[in-house]
This record gives structure tokens, sequence and C-alpha cells, in this order.
């Protein structure tokens, strides 16, 4: 979906990044990143309450199109809270403290569980625009810890509970679960810190993203499984 003009702006956000370039970074190049953590508890318990329904909830592919290079299976589900700037009010209404929490991340675009389910990996792949940067907040981390990881321009990570890890999707990264158990994250794209003028036209890109038919159709998907969902849920 990039455009030749996207490709052109991305080289100039590599320049201009306010928070320089790299794979991984600490969590406090986003203050809100410690009220999160401070409230990882009250995210996990909404979230222990839909995975009663795990089987229920959408796989990506199912959701964007997009995604079906790199997941075909029912062992990578969703559920989504906003993505560029498409609300999904039934499911923030379901989990109405991690909506809350939300609330307080300046710059936030895209927001869901991730939910990668055992023996799941997601082939090497790349973000589609370095404008945003990628946020987890692990919620449900199998044992061992380091049979989960995600490897980001080849250095390699492993998800804690309760914990942050912020990195750069917009590089070749892989992840994975080798675990029987689910692995769940808070996943979140926010817009990535930049100096005037290039944070102005760095949200005319996104909005633009928000509105091409890849969002549009996935919009389109997800109010479709969702009206069903709650059927399901009242049945």
């Amino acid at each position: 979906m990039p455009t030749f003009a996207i490709r052109c702006f991305e080289r100039i956000v590599h320049h201009r990044s306010s928070i320089g370039n790299s794979a991984f970074f600490p969590a406090d190049v986003f203050p809100w990143a410690a009220t999160l953590e401070r409230n990882w508890q009250s995210i996990r318990g909404e979230l222990d309450q839909l995975l009663a329904h795990r089987d229920d909830l959408p796989n990506f592919q199912d959701i964007s199109e997009e995604q079906r290079a790199l997941t075909a299976d029912a062992n990578w589900k969703t559920y989504f809270f906003t993505a560029y700037g498409v609300p999904f009010a039934q499911n923030a209404d379901r989990c109405p403290r991690t909506t809350e929490l939300l609330a307080g991340v300046d710059g936030l675009e895209t927001a869901f569980f991730s939910i990668l389910g055992p023996g799941k990996h997601l082939p090497e792949h790349r973000g589609p625009y370095n404008g945003v940067i990628r946020y987890h907040l692990a919620l449900k981390v199998p044992s061992p810890a380091t049979d989960c990881g995600i490897t980001v321009n080849g250095e390699t990570a492993h998800w804690e509970e309760g914990k942050s890890m912020v990195f750069d999707d917009s590089y070749p990264h892989e992840a994975w679960n080798r675990t029987s158990e689910d692995r769940v994250v808070l996943f979140m794209d926010v817009q990535r810190p930049l100096p005037f003028p290039y944070a102005a036209l760095n949200r005319r890109i996104i909005r633009r993203i928000g509105k091409s038919p890849y969002i549009q159709q996935a919009k389109a998907k997800h109010a479709a499984w969702e009206k069903n969902f709650e059927e399901a849920r009242k049945g």
C-alpha cells in the first residue's frame, strides 16, 4: 500500500526522528507507558474475560487481507479498539478500563489485543510505514518466557508480563511462540515523535492511510464480525 511519496517521506523520518533510530527503544520515550504498566493487571482482567470466548475472536487475516502473507490459520487472534482513526465502539465498551487508559496515550493510531497462539511463528516482514512506532504491553506470557520472542533487525527480545516493549517495526522483524499457551500483548502503533513541521506532515500521511481501501475494508469486515460476536455472547 505505501506509495512512492510515502517511501520518500520515510527517509526524512529516519533522519529527523526525535528519538533516533534503533530496533528497540527504552519504554520511557513515551511517558504514558509507565501508566499502562502500573495498570496492566486491570487490562489483563478485561482480557481474561474475552479469552473465555477465544475461539470466537477474529483471526487477523479475516479482518486484514494483507495479513494473509503472514498467517493463514486460527493462531493469531485480535481484538481491536481502534485502527488509524477508526474506533470500534462495542469492543471498547466491553473493556472500559482499557479504553480509559488508551485515551491517555498521545498519538495513538492503532490498538488491539494481539493473541499469538501455541506454536505460532510470524515470518520476517516489515511494517508499512516508519512514521509510527510499535508498542507492546505484555499481558500474558507463557513459561518459559524465552520460548516467546521477537527479533527486530537482528536483535532479539522477550516479553515480560506487565512490562513495555517499544520497537521500530519498519525494520525486518519476526515473532514466535514455541509454548503450548497463548501469548497476549496490548499492541499499539503511535505517532513517531518528530519536530515541526515533520510531525504535521506525518499526521497527514497517517490520515491518508486511514482513508485507504485497506483500512476501510478492514472496518467493514470487523463490523460484520462484531455483530456476530455480540449475538453469540447473548446466545
